[in-house]
């Protein structure tokens, strides 16, 4: 058995809001051990939902779909679901006092066209709704189960929550669980990752997947299992050969960032830092000080450009490009009085795209370049700003 979701709204299709609802959904049904083979994406047309349900139900036992149960002209969710499975819509009197209550309890009268709420599909299973005004509903069809919940997240959840899920675990006697890890790694591509694991990518479970980002690879291992601890126990063997290969590329795991590895790392050394960056507009900063809530271990950082770095920190702009990286790590440290200093500058005589990054710790300054050139700057940037905090975690350890 495997489910499919569909989210319904034009609103989706131009951009005008992210569907965050699929998202929640997919790890709803992880939890309960359900599959999730597809998602669509439909716009308010009773004809192409309607195609859609009906493709849906040739490949996926559970179709849920999210959006236009509302009371206006273009919520056509219940039409579309009635003309997919043949069942003409019925009016339910017992959803008309819900409804009303809703209205009475927020203070407005409702207007008529919300009875079209109350019609569902002949037969339907209603699912009531005590947060919202418009009911979901269950269509058991021979060709397999449709549930239509409400598109506005807080709605959806809570019925999800209070009545899909229970309703999936019982029909389906659902005893097993989705259980997903994932592992950080940081200033290594995908296809470098992907070479040193890629015969773990082909195994069937637990099944191992990459995921890329600006500067960082994400490694998801998924087991499906009887329990938790079943697949929590599956997780733990492919993550330790994982680990063993990528070795300190990763630096952390499911909701751990690479700022707060790094905060947490200066904490227990009992290290501060202080940055200056020419290249990143303050994002080193903006990262490390959302990360070090207590304000003690990141103590702020210089953005500066041109010459106006060398004059704040009292340096000559015109010596080697290595030299003027050290020396600003090392002035940005003594003028906040800090133990460490950071620098990520792209000095005038360094080649176009090259950006030189340094560490000083007081004792030894560490120096090195990296050519970004290639890559389009809302993604050069991020990765600059990785592989700078990544200098920064790998002294620590």
């Amino acid at each position: 058995m495997q489910a499919e979701i569909i989210s319904i709204g034009t609103e989706l299709l131009l951009g005008q809001i992210v569907d965050t609802n699929a998202a929640y959904i997919a790890r709803q049904l992880a939890s309960i051990g359900l599959d999730l083979y597809y998602k669509t994406t439909v716009g308010d047309n009773e004809a192409r939902i309607a195609a859609i349900l009906r493709q849906a139900l040739t490949r996926s036992g559970v179709v849920i779909a999210t959006g236009g149960l509302g009371p206006t002209v273009d919520d056509v969710t219940r039409e579309a679901v009635a003309a997919a499975t043949g069942r003409p819509l019925e009016l339910r009197e017992e959803l008309i006092p819900e409804i009303e209550a809703i209205f009475r309890r927020r203070g407005t009268r409702m207007t008529e066209n919300n009875l079209r709420q109350a019609h569902l599909p002949q037969g339907a299973i209603a699912i009531h709704n005590p947060v919202g005004t418009a009911p979901g509903f269950i269509v058991e069809d021979a060709a397999g189960i449709v549930i239509c919940l409400p598109g506005v997240p807080a709605e959806m959840r809570y019925l999800m929550e209070h009545t899909v899920l229970p309703y999936l675990r019982d029909k389906l006697d659902l005893r097993g669980v989705i259980k997903v890890r994932n592992l950080h790694t940081c200033a290594i591509g995908e296809s470098q990752v992907d070479a040193l694991i890629g015969d773990l990518e082909r195994a069937a479970n637990p099944t191992v997947g990459l995921s890329a980002h600006p500067g960082q690879t994400d490694v998801r291992i998924a087991a499906k299992a009887e329990s938790e601890e079943e697949a929590a126990r599956l997780i733990a063997e492919t993550e330790a050969e994982v680990r063993r290969r990528l070795g300190d590329c990763i630096y952390g795991a499911d909701d751990e960032t690479l700022e707060g590895v790094v905060i947490d790392l200066l904490r227990r050394h009992g290290r501060t830092l202080a940055a200056v960056e020419t290249v990143t507009a303050g994002a080193i900063a903006g990262r490390l000080s959302a990360a070090d809530r207590e304000g003690k271990w990141f103590r702020g950082s210089l953005v500066a450009q041109g010459t106006a770095l060398a004059e704040r920190l009292g340096l000559q702009a015109a010596e080697p490009v290595r030299e003027l990286v050290a020396a600003a790590a090392r002035r940005i440290r003594e003028v906040q009085g800090t133990d460490w200093g950071l620098a990520v500058l792209s000095p005038r005589g360094a080649p176009e795209g090259v950006v030189c990054i340094a560490l000083d710790t007081g004792d030894r300054a560490l120096v090195h370049e990296r050519d970004f050139s290639g890559r389009p700057a809302e993604l050069a940037v991020p990765w600059v700003v990785v592989v700078a905090l990544d200098t920064v975690r790998r002294a620590l350890l």
